[in-house]
């Protein structure tokens, strides 16, 4: 069996309190902004920010890190965060406020590619699916320790506090990050290719557009994938609303049902780390993605507390398979100097989905019935999910493969 050697696990140890600093000052400022202006519409704004952060970073973003040193570039941003966070109680105004917040989001935006591209490099091709794996993880654990941690900060002291230990786990991670190898010289990426003009960043624009028409495979599996996750994100823009609405729960009973969409992120993380020898990312991506769009089926479909919570586990324990298994997929099958400039420049193309239909989700909800919104997105997404496992079992990828051993044999 794989062993996770010390430097991964260093590494995971470092994304782990980051992603639990990420909750922790989303949380706290939710309360802040709230008790500021007592507007639910000014709490929202604070989510928008992320998919505005990535539409502003990710046109260039994919450019200069496949240009930089990844290790030094993530530094640096966890540490731009960090010391972002220690700033943020000074600013009193919500555009202050809301300037900040976008500021670290662009520096997440660029903290993504940027990690993929340099995990790519780091691990060994056979490792990477656990390793992934193990990373879901850490994320899914993020997921229940950070909201936990953020709620005792704010029960023992004011949500500023919280802010502030945020600040502190930033630059803790950097501080990880400073001890990890460093994977390129100078020799890796040459002077003059560090160099990111307008005539820099659309040659890379036409290099995408290039490799999406000669792998043309991978450009539909990302994008269907990708299209499965902006529908999730439109339908969950409503969670709230079609729990208190529509099953007619109470706050408890909502924070309940949150809860165990988290047991099953972790429950089919673990699962997934446990198996992670024996399941292809293509058969992942496939299976995770019907099985997510079941769970969204019997979610829409519910009309109590106990099936909502059956099609919340399901959804969740299928979404751990699947993002393990597309990540995966991408880190084989897309050359790691061209990580960052793709995984950008499609990412800029999901946020805008993103955007576009959650807000159309929004509008149509305040006309039409939320269940109806959220039962028509679930049956969007299970089409999807149907049309992702079925290009799965047309890899040009497996064919390849079965015609070596065919050949050999």
């Amino acid at each position: 069996m794989y062993r996770i050697p010390g430097i991964s696990l260093l590494f995971l140890l470092g994304i782990g309190i980051s992603n639990i600093g990420d909750w922790i000052y989303l949380i706290a400022y939710n309360l802040i902004i709230l008790n500021k202006t007592g507007d639910p519409l000014a709490v929202a704004a604070l989510y928008m920010l992320k998919p505005v952060a990535v539409l502003v970073t990710n046109g260039w973003a994919g450019s200069m890190v496949d240009r930089m040193n990844k290790k030094k570039l993530m530094i640096v941003l966890d540490s731009f965060r960090g010391l972002l966070l220690m700033v943020l109680p000074i600013f009193t105004s919500l555009a202050g406020i809301y300037f900040t917040v976008l500021l670290i989001n662009m520096a997440s935006a660029i903290f993504y590619p940027a990690s993929l591209a340099y995990i790519t490099k780091l691990i060994p091709e056979g490792d990477r699916h656990r390793f992934n794996a193990l990373r879901s993880l850490m994320d899914s654990g993020a997921f229940l320790i950070g909201p936990a941690l953020a709620g005792l900060l704010l029960m023992t002291g004011p949500p500023l506090i919280a802010v502030y230990l945020n600040g502190i786990t930033f630059i803790f991670s950097a501080v990880i990050t400073l001890l990890l190898p460093d994977l390129e010289n100078k020799q890796t990426i040459p002077q003059r290719e560090k160099r990111i003009g307008f005539s820099e960043l659309k040659a890379d624009w036409k290099l995408v557009r290039y490799f999406s028409t000669k792998r043309k495979f991978v450009f539909r599996i990302y994008m269907i994938f990708s299209s499965v996750i902006v529908m999730t994100a439109a339908i969950d823009s409503l969670e709230a609303a079609f729990a208190t609405q529509e099953l007619l729960l109470s706050d408890f009973w909502y924070g309940v049902l949150v809860s165990v969409a988290g047991g099953g992120i972790i429950v089919g993380a673990i699962i997934n780390t446990l198996l992670a020898d024996w399941m292809k990312p293509l058969g992942l991506i496939g299976a995770g993605s019907v099985s997510l769009g079941a769970g969204y089926l019997v979610y829409a479909f519910s009309s109590d507390f106990l099936f909502a919570g059956i099609g919340f586990f399901i959804l969740s324990f299928s979404l751990a398979f699947a993002d393990t298994g597309f990540t995966s997929f991408i880190q084989k099958e897309v050359p790691v100097e061209l990580l960052g400039r793709i995984s950008s420049i499609y990412g800029l193309a999901e946020s805008l989905l993103i955007l576009f239909f959650t807000g159309a989700f929004g509008l149509f909800g305040q006309v039409l019935s939320v269940r109806s919104i959220v039962v028509t997105g679930s049956v969007i997404l299970f089409i999807l999910s149907l049309v992702l496992f079925i290009q799965t079992f047309k890899s040009p990828i497996g064919k390849n493969v079965r015609a070596k051993r065919t050949a050999s044999s």
